[in-house]
């Protein structure tokens, strides 16, 4: 058997707001405001390292429900903001209200002054190529010392079908500090996260219909609609024929489930107000770090512990565990344990969480974070657990049963570690006689993405082409979600699972 964990992801400590994060069907959101959101632009590109944003409304939330995929991509974005005035009505609601709307179409003209101001240089990627060469000479009217890097509209293609390489080394060329994406929802997010590594770009963001605004093609509606949240019925009377089906269905299942979220998060009973706190402390051990939370945890009993949290991730302890006893989870409380999965991640932490609640595996579940969360019964099993997956290094390992190859995927399968694993399987294809079967084991696979899915289809071309018997064996529901999307699922694993 051949083991081919995939490597960690970029380790790079990338800039960040120091904002709450507030969590609305699994999608953390940071709570800051449109210059606010601005000054953390400008940090990422003096930063120098590569940063992704999401303006994320109404049609992402619902998009991710059922895209995985795109649920992750908002997950690790160095920045969700808030672009719809539902979801900051939502968030009243759900009793954290967010500061603002930071709408993409107010967004981008604020960073493009700020580019004219501070010298940057802007690329502007995707449209229509009438559409981005007059969204161009617009900007440049208004802006006369604008640095445009670069535009560029690539042949229309679907996601895994276009040139990557072509489009990334024309966006390296330009060495702008921001580039403005605009694939549409969501394939723009899957690009940029697919592309970041590859693409030396300190700040990328998908912008959407932006590129429309700008080039004059389409028409924003007036300032005192966005501010009464009515720019979707302005935008919906332009192109209905386009729109009216995915803001009805839109709004039906986000409405439905914010009403569900706020059900289970604001309006159950709750303990009686303590002066219990989040208590972080960092063990003189080498062996973890211990956060124990309080009974409500609620937007007053986290407090300013933000800080002490990201001190406990950032300790260098291997293993992180979180004892989870308290009865009471809001959207506040949703969004410190999405924060805390989010920092465990990039900084490749082991987090445990262990003597769960009902209660808190159920704010688990609905923020969909149980996957990246481990559970154990108590703290000595979470230890236990810890130690073994600290002992469970990158092993390579082949197994030849009658005559056929057997290899096994774990763990993730991503634009961070695709070249990785098809180094460590390349080797073996060329060991496979023809007429044999390579069995790729992918039962240990929880997550991959379109660049994961793309590694399979080029393994199966080149079995095809080698004329070896391929099988992937085992996909979960995580895998086949989104093979299904990108519809490769009959092409890599048949009819069936």
């Amino acid at each position: 058997m051949l083991r081919a964990s995939p490597m960690a992801s970029d380790t790079t400590r990338r800039i960040k707001p120091a904002s709450s994060v507030i969590a609305m069907l699994g999608v953390p959101f940071d709570n800051v405001t449109t210059a606010e959101t601005a000054d953390v632009v400008e940090r990422m590109i003096s930063s120098g390292h590569a940063h992704y944003i999401a303006t994320a409304n109404v049609d992402f939330l619902v998009q991710a429900r059922q895209d995985i995929e795109l649920r992750r991509i908002l997950f690790d974005a160095d920045l969700v903001v808030c672009d719809g005035m539902p979801l900051v009505w939502a968030s009243r609601l759900l009793g954290n209200p967010l500061k603002e709307r930071v709408a993409g179409s107010d967004l981008v003209p604020l960073l493009i002054r700020i580019a004219e101001e501070k010298g940057y240089r802007v690329f502007f990627l995707g449209g229509k190529e009438e559409v981005i060469e007059k969204a161009v000479d617009r900007v440049l009217a208004d802006h006369p010392k604008l640095q445009i890097a670069g535009s560029y509209s690539p042949p229309f293609a679907p996601l895994l079908e276009m040139d990557h390489d072509d489009i990334c080394r024309r966006v390296n060329e330009s060495k702008p500090d921001m580039c403005f994406v605009s694939f549409g929802c969501p394939k723009q997010e899957k690009w940029i996260r697919m592309n970041r590594a590859k693409i030396d770009v300190p700040m990328s963001v998908g912008v959407g219909a932006t590129i429309d605004f700008l080039a004059g093609s389409v028409n924003r509606a007036p300032r005192w609609v966005g501010k009464c949240g009515l720019e979707w019925i302005y935008r919906l009377c332009q192109e209905p024929r386009r729109l009216f089906k995915r803001y009805a269905i839109g709004l039906w299942v986000f409405g439905f489930a914010i009403l569900w979220q706020m059900w289970r998060m604001k309006f159950r009973p709750r303990p009686k107000p303590s002066a219990t706190k989040v208590e972080v402390t960092i063990r003189s051990g080498p062996d973890h770090a211990y956060l124990q939370l309080p009974e409500s945890l609620d937007r007053d009993s986290i407090g300013e512990n933000v800080e002490r949290m990201d001190e406990a991730i950032r300790a260098g302890k291997p293993i992180i565990i979180c004892q989870a006893n308290c009865t009471f989870v809001d959207s506040t409380g949703s969004g410190f344990l999405t924060r805390l999965a989010k920092e465990a991640t990039e900084s490749q932490a082991i987090l445990i969480m262990v003597d769960v609640s009902p209660e808190v595996k159920e704010a688990l579940e609905m923020m969909s974070l149980q996957k990246l969360i481990r559970i154990a019964g108590n703290r000595e099993e979470g230890l236990a657990l810890g130690r073994g997956l600290l002992l469970d290094k990158d092993v390579v390992k082949r197994s030849d049963a009658g005559g056929d190859s057997v290899v096994s995927w774990s763990g993730e399968l991503t634009a961070a570690n695709v070249r990785t694993v098809w180094t460590e399987l390349e080797p073996v294809l060329n060991d496979v006689a023809k007429d044999q079967e390579l069995l790729i084991e992918i039962a240990d696979l929880r997550f991959i993405d379109s660049s994961g899915a793309g590694l399979m289809v080029k393994v199966k071309k080149e079995s095809i082409r080698r004329d070896i018997e391929l099988r992937f064996n085992g996909a979960t529901d995580e895998v086949m979600n989104v093979l299904q999307l990108t519809r490769l699922r009959e092409f890599l694993l048949g009819s069936s699972k």
